[in-house]
């Protein structure tokens, strides 16, 4: 993974595995508890940097924008 939105990805598809019995819950859990180690050494990191008063580069965050795309529907 290189960056959270492909984390974020990953675990949609370890969910959608689940819940069609294509991965046992015992995998399930030991692939989210890795994503939750990844998370929170992020979540550190950030931290500190505040800590430091610093702006943090974190590669993980760093994604590429996505235009937002205009909805065709109208709100009533």
């Amino acid at each position: 993974m290189k960056n959270v939105i492909e984390l974020r990805n990953e675990l949609i598809s370890i969910f959608e595995q689940l819940k069609a019995k294509e991965i046992s819950h015992a995998d399930a859990k030991e692939l989210n508890n890795s994503a939750g180690k990844i998370i929170n050494s992020v979540k550190v990191e950030l931290e500190y940097a505040g800590l430091c008063k610093v702006i943090p580069n974190i590669a993980f965050l760093n994604t590429p924008k996505v235009k937002a795309e205009k909805s065709n529907t109208e709100r009533k």
